[in-house]
């Protein structure tokens, strides 16, 4: 084993405290990883690991090591990924944010998709329903669902419109009563979805008429799933993107409130760390990514939507 792949296994044992666990992450035998250690500390002539029954520490010797052998690895693994691309060669990890809705009703078709057509490229998602930092987490791409970005810096591409309805399950209005207008909404059970503002408010327009309402129910949430949920439940009226309530929608579930109303737009966005340039890989899978999820994967429009 040369030289770097020594490196890359000392660091894999300094992280996970146990050869075992270096040797999954690694995908290599517990065996391999031993061998490899001893053949770098005799290389080395100094002892990088102390092995007790519960775990692997680090000796006085291989913390040094590992600071300074940790971020020259980076670098070369870095370079390594940089010829590739400039031969045109797809490789490395791919670290994405994702909304945790969409990431499961959709990356589902896209990832396998794309793995299989760039076998050398590790996908690394992480879904979450609130804000993510992408520059502080390390992440290459985001994935959101949001209006267009306010700060003119950053880097971001539309996808597609996702429409928006007011929907309620058809229980709930026959038992409360449908709206008419807004200003019905009331008296109704308005369920909001609520991340990083304090309070939701639907922003409701007809032609000229303007109507602003706050979605103050007994319940809100930071997930669109959550939230279908307890609409199908009867539980109020709820305003979500149509891509996680058209199975509701068609089996009669769920109906929309106040056709004819729309919302401001909202869009499937790709956000990016300030880059210089994209890198390739984030290029190839934006533009996969693009290719492969439009209009179709968020539905039709049925009255109430982000503009579309």
């Amino acid at each position: 084993m040369g030289e770097l792949e020594s490196i890359r296994v000392f660091l894999a044992v300094a992280s996970q405290r146990s050869f075992a666990g270096a040797a999954r992450q690694l995908g290599i035998t517990p065996a391999s990883v031993t061998r490899t250690i001893a053949g770098l500390e005799a290389r080395l002539g100094v002892q990088l690991l102390v092995r007790t029954t519960r775990q692997v520490s680090l000796t006085s010797a291989g913390a040094i090591y590992a600071a300074r052998a940790g971020p020259l690895a980076d670098e070369l693994a870095e370079a390594a990924n940089e010829t590739r691309e400039a031969e045109g060669i797809i490789s490395g990890s791919l670290r994405i944010s994702a909304p945790l809705s969409l990431g499961v009703k959709i990356l589902p078709e896209v990832l396998p998709r794309f793995a299989a057509l760039h076998p050398r490229t590790d996908l690394q998602v992480s879904l979450s329903d609130g804000f993510v930092d992408i520059v502080e987490g390390g992440f290459d791409l985001a994935i959101r669902i949001s209006p267009p970005p306010r700060d003119k810096s950053t880097i971001w591409r539309k996808i597609c419109k996702v429409p928006r309805l007011l929907v309620a399950a058809p229980a709930y209005l026959r038992a409360r009563g449908r709206p008419e207008h807004p200003e019905d909404l009331a008296d109704h059970v308005c369920l909001g979805y609520r991340d990083d503002l304090p309070e939701e408010v639907w922003h409701l327009s007809r032609g000229r008429q303007r109507h602003s309402h706050k979605a103050a129910g007994h319940v809100c949430t930071n997930n669109g799933d959550l939230l279908a949920q307890l609409v199908r439940k009867g539980e109020g009226i709820a305003l979500l993107p149509q891509f996680i309530i058209k199975d509701a929608l068609a089996a009669g579930d769920m109906v929309p409130v106040l056709p004819g109303w729309t919302t401001p737009e909202i869009w499937l966005t790709l956000y990016y760390p300030p880059y210089e340039q994209l890198p390739l890989r984030v290029a190839a899978f934006s533009d996969f990514f693009e290719a492969h999820v439009g209009g179709d994967s968020f539905g039709a429009d049925h009255g109430i939507s982000g503009g579309g």
